[in-house]
């Protein structure tokens, strides 16, 4: 799989967003280990978690220690893998969010995703969303102290427009290294963050990369010309989303989510499909 670089890492152009295998809907542990298995087989190096990502209140971080479970089997096919988990978005078990961007409560997330993923220092910890009740600077902050502990290796935000990048970049004294931004065929309005992410040589990870709409026949319905050029091509509309994704800029790098095998090494496969000039200019004017 071509590389691309996070910081001073080299990941797989694609990665995996582990969400879907932690909430409602979840599959049995063993189909999510071969899922996350079946990502590295692909190439896959880049896998994206939060503490967030479980479904009901006793479990916690399951998706950190399912990922953790997951890696160790794996053995040395783990060893380059980059684990992105994030702190400050909280679920209290009924299926509903809230932000919690206190410094102190971001710092006891930490420390719990370090247990959880059983790592001396997370490779890339972001903060998760914003917090209206707590200054970002403050919340950033405590991010900037998690680095400079030698607790995370590399810090990143998510959910963040233009001011709040260039916040978090001027907070952690130009070491901010991510951009975890919702973008999508059907959610195209953090182009300018992703742009100014290109401007700054900082990734910019697309979540939700396929809108929400992963199925081929919904793809094929709201967006007839990502289906057509993925007839023409032989592969899945999967697949030239995230291809024309990677094509906006060299630091673009979806994380989509999977919780099946087969799903993961299609959308890995995007990695390796070249859109032509006319086909990019094509998909960039589908809204």
């Amino acid at each position: 799989m071509q590389q691309r670089s996070i910081g001073d890492r080299q990941v797989g152009a694609i990665g995996l967003g582990a969400m879907p295998m932690s909430i409602e809907g979840r599959p049995d542990e063993a189909r999510a280990i071969a899922t996350v298995h079946a990502a590295l087989d692909a190439g896959v190096t880049l896998i994206d978690t939060a503490d967030a990502y479980h479904r009901d209140p006793t479990d916690v971080g399951h998706n950190e220690i399912l990922l953790a479970k997951a890696l160790r089997l794996a053995g040395a096919a783990a060893d380059d893998v980059l684990v992105a988990t994030k702190g400050g978005h909280r679920r209290p078990g009924d299926g509903s969010w809230y932000v919690q961007g206190d410094p102190g409560q971001l710092k006891k997330a930490c420390e719990a995703s370090l247990q959880r993923l059983d790592v001396e220092a997370i490779g890339l910890y972001q903060f998760h969303r914003p917090d209206p009740q707590v200054p970002y600077e403050d919340s950033v902050g405590a991010i900037r102290d998690l680095l400079d502990e030698g607790k995370i290796v590399m810090a990143g935000i998510s959910n963040a427009d233009l001011d709040q990048i260039r916040t978090a970049q001027q907070i952690l004294g130009g070491r901010l290294v991510s951009v975890q931004n919702q973008f999508s065929p059907a959610f195209r309005s953090s182009e300018p963050e992703l742009e100014l992410c290109a401007e700054l040589g900082i990734a910019f990870l697309p979540w939700s990369p396929l809108g929400g709409i992963s199925r081929a026949g919904d793809l094929g319905t709201r967006h007839t010309v990502f289906a057509d050029v993925a007839a023409a091509r032989g592969v899945s509309p999967q697949q030239v989303c995230l291809a024309w994704q990677l094509a906006k800029a060299p630091v673009v790098i979806p994380i989509p989510g999977a919780s099946r095998p087969e799903s993961v090494r299609d959308s890995a496969a995007a990695a390796g499909l070249a859109l032509t000039e006319d086909e990019r200019t094509l998909l960039d004017q589908v809204g």
